[in-house]
């Protein structure tokens, strides 16, 4: 049986969320395979809205056991926090398993994060701050915290000594910053291992195991395609691999598993943070789309950038994720435009692009072109067949399938789970 994964298209905050948990209900596991606090997922089920941030947003289908697979950087009171939260609306369904492979996010990941962010200054990248990059980059210089560390004393407190040597130089001596106490940080963590022991396991065996008995595991990524770390819009970029490359290295399962990569375009387009944004609108119509949309970050809060859609970059995550379908989401918020522009060239120094530029100086002083499809005016929130769309929304969407390079499987038409129009199966 397959392995899918989800995998946003554009910068993130396409509506991940709404699509695992459309599916989760069909599923038998869903696995988060990389990331961490630092992403956020919004899932509405009736008049309810549940922000996740660490969990996969499966976790509230009834039928899905949840993972947080090896490839996420977990901060364990974060987590324990959003799990008592579920428990607090009655919404939590005590099926989550955690990889004891999965690293940690220690209190000097995040003092770091937040003090060299604040020290680089307009060259800042535009981190959340909350330990993601510092501790990734920890886990590749071999001398991070694993989640099954929390389970043996004596190693924690080593680990936690030698790496605190370094890191409390550099926050006492460089940044002026207070130290890290070994000891209280251990003890810390280790009250978090009390609650959170019973959830660990080996998830790679378990996910693997669950594929030969034919059910089906569904990967879900944090981020998007060009905040890869290898493939995004770099340095701009998050420290992780959200593209579907890293659902098997953040999740143990073979490449070879995966029959489906469903890839999530917003029908415009958002960023946070810093980085070139071709579309962007620093407008009026750029405040109504982040309005109209409620474009504002789950997990910070902040206004996301706004911009026309981009097909150069639809095109590009088909290539780099090997896209089998798209589940385009917030067709409904561009209900009332007369014309819908659709960005479907660049011109960098009087030169024309079709595909995305090489490098990062191209792409920085791109332009966009753009096609103006015809709009619509018709509210399209209570469409649940494709022919229930208006002329024009049909033929937008048909004709961005078009451009994109993989077929539309299904439009989101609001925020509901079930305010979704499906054109082809996926499971």
């Amino acid at each position: 049986m397959p392995a899918i994964v989800i995998v946003g298209a554009q910068w993130g905050d396409e509506g991940k969320g709404k699509a695992t948990d459309l599916l989760g209900g069909r599923v038998d596991y869903v696995v988060r395979y990389q990331g961490g606090n630092n992403a956020g997922h919004t899932v509405v089920i009736g008049e309810e809205s549940y922000a996740l941030h660490l969990l996969p947003s499966g976790v509230l289908s009834d039928n899905a056991t949840a993972v947080i697979g090896n490839g996420v950087v977990i901060n364990p009171e974060v987590l324990i926090a959003e799990i008592d939260g579920l428990i607090e609306r009655g919404a939590w369904r005590d099926r989550l398993l955690i990889s004891a492979d999965a690293h940690l996010i220690m209190p000097h990941h995040i003092a770091l994060d937040k003090v060299t962010e604040r020290y680089l200054g307009s060259a800042r990248i535009g981190t959340t701050g909350r330990g993601i990059g510092p501790a990734y980059g920890d886990k590749v210089s071999r001398v991070g915290i694993r989640v099954q560390d929390l389970f043996d004393p004596g190693i924690l407190g080593k680990k936690l000594e030698l790496a605190l040597r370094e890191k409390n130089q550099v926050l006492t001596k460089l940044y002026n910053r207070r130290g890290i106490d070994a000891e209280s940080t251990a003890q810390e963590y280790l009250r978090y291992a009390e609650r959170l022991e019973r959830y660990v396991a080996d998830t790679g065996l378990v996910l693997n195991k669950a594929l030969d008995e034919g059910k089906v595991v569904l990967l879900e990524g944090a981020q998007a395609t060009l905040l890869d770390v290898d493939h995004g819009t770099y340095p701009f970029v998050t420290s992780s691999s959200p593209t579907a490359g890293g659902a098997c290295c953040g999740s143990g399962i073979g490449p070879t598993r995966i029959t489906r990569v469903l890839g999530i375009l917003k029908a415009y387009t958002t960023r946070v943070g810093s980085g070139p944004f071709p579309t962007e609108l620093n407008d009026a119509q750029g405040e109504w789309l982040r309005k109209t949309g409620g474009e504002f970050g789950v997990t910070t809060g902040r206004p996301r950038r706004t911009g026309w859609l981009d097909v150069l970059i639809a095109r590009y995550a088909s290539r780099v994720n090997g896209l089998t379908d798209y589940f385009i989401t917030k067709l409904d918020v561009l209900s009332g435009l007369e014309k819908v522009p659709v960005c479907v060239a660049y011109d960098v120094h009087g030169s024309r692009y079709d595909e995305m530029p090489m490098t990062q100086t191209d792409f920085h002083h791109a332009k966009p072109v753009y096609e103006y499809l015809d709009g619509w005016w018709e509210d399209i929130s209570g469409a649940r067949e494709f022919g229930d769309l208006p002329k024009n929304a049909r033929a937008y969407v048909r004709s961005v399938e078009d451009m994109i390079g993989a077929p539309v499987a299904a439009v989101g038409v609001g925020p509901r789970r079930d305010q979704t129009v499906q054109l082809r199966e996926i499971l």
